[in-house]
């Protein structure tokens, strides 16, 4: 019997408005791609991100049309075709991974999957007025996380200081990692000036304090930073194997970040660390506001890759209406509750 496909949308609703630099988020709207073959199923996500996404485009709905009515191509032709759609690359891969799969949700079994070992992970802080950073910030200390990754650039920056200041009077850089994400809020004359101010609070990392695409400043910036700088919106869109190896060559960043929603997958993914790697360039992965049926393939995708860094993969506790499943965070780790069940129903 051959496979059959289909989509159900989705939104996803944020417990409380979520502030970016690009503006407070109030839902998430994604998409789930169901196969058949047989009486087993393949689930997978395809994360749409409006605003970031490359393939947040206006026939997207149509794409995925497509992709239901052509998956008798075989996951292989259909990633060749979809290569300015990601984030249905990436909801493909899942869900051929979760049809060969014993239970659809255990794509890569291994100790985090038998519930015998956790993922350590940032505790994200959110955009917003001083005291709301504040109280984000103590809940996750209170929380046990070791890494705290704070989003800067929507109010003013020397508030921004405060608190890290608040953070760094507490805890040294021994007991809290700190990282900060720009979001590219930062313009190119001012960015190594706000570098050398946060440079003093022992800050691990710095997530696109500029805008992409300005390679040349982005370069200079990372050549002259005394906070180590990590790509990440400058990978989205950069689809050939030359252009991705020239991006890292010319910019020489010290970290990338990969999304998989946004960077077309799990192959993909490791295609962009082989490449970092070659450039003397770490990195770590991170989740783009998926539900829990993408953040799991996500995590578990990150955890067979035994990177030792905190990761970031704490976002599927924002919303309302996500599904239950083992997924939970306790001491700054990402854990596989074996006692606990998926309950995915569309």
């Amino acid at each position: 019997m051959s496979i059959s496909a289909r989509t159900v949308k989705y939104i996803l609703h944020f417990k409380n408005p979520s502030g970016t630099s690009r503006g407070i988020l109030k839902t998430k709207e994604t998409w789930f791609l169901m196969l058949q073959e047989n009486d087993k199923i393949g689930i997978g996500e395809t994360g749409l991100f409006r605003g970031l996404s490359y393939d947040d485009v206006s026939n997207y709905s149509e794409k995925i049309a497509w992709t239901c009515q052509n998956i008798h191509l075989g996951l292989d032709v259909l990633l060749e075709k979809l290569t300015h759609f990601p984030s249905i690359q990436f909801g493909l891969e899942q869900a051929f991974l979760s049809l060969k799969s014993q239970t659809p949700f255990e794509l890569f079994p291994t100790k985090f999957t038998n519930g015998k070992d956790a993922i350590e992970i940032n505790g994200l802080i959110w955009m917003g007025d001083k005291a709301f950073m504040k109280s984000q910030i103590k809940e996750k200390l209170e929380q046990g996380f070791s890494c705290i990754k704070m989003k800067i650039g929507a109010i003013d920056f020397d508030t921004e200081l405060e608190l890290l200041a608040a953070i760094r009077k507490e805890y040294t850089a021994n007991e809290i990692v700190l990282r900060v994400d720009a979001n590219g809020a930062f313009k190119p004359h001012e960015a190594l000036e706000k570098l050398e101010k946060l440079s003093k609070f022992d800050i691990h990392s710095i997530e696109q304090p500029i805008q992409q695409g300005q390679i040349e400043e982005m370069a200079a910036l990372c050549a002259k930073t005394p906070v180590p700088i990590a790509l990440d919106e400058e990978l989205i869109g950069v689809f050939s194997t030359q252009k991705r190896h020239q991006l890292l060559a010319a910019i020489q960043p010290q970290f990338i970040i990969l999304k998989p929603s946004l960077l077309g997958g799990f192959a993909n993914s490791l295609e962009w660390i082989t490449l970092a790697e070659q450039n003397n360039c770490d990195w770590w992965i991170t989740s783009a506001l998926e539900s829990n049926v993408g953040l799991n393939a996500i995590a578990q995708f990150t955890y067979h890759l035994k990177n030792p860094l905190p990761q970031g993969l704490g976002t599927g506790s924002l919303f309302t209406n996500n599904f239950e499943s083992p997924l939970e965070i306790s001491d700054g780790k990402l854990h596989y509750n074996t006692t606990k069940n998926w309950n995915f129903n569309l």
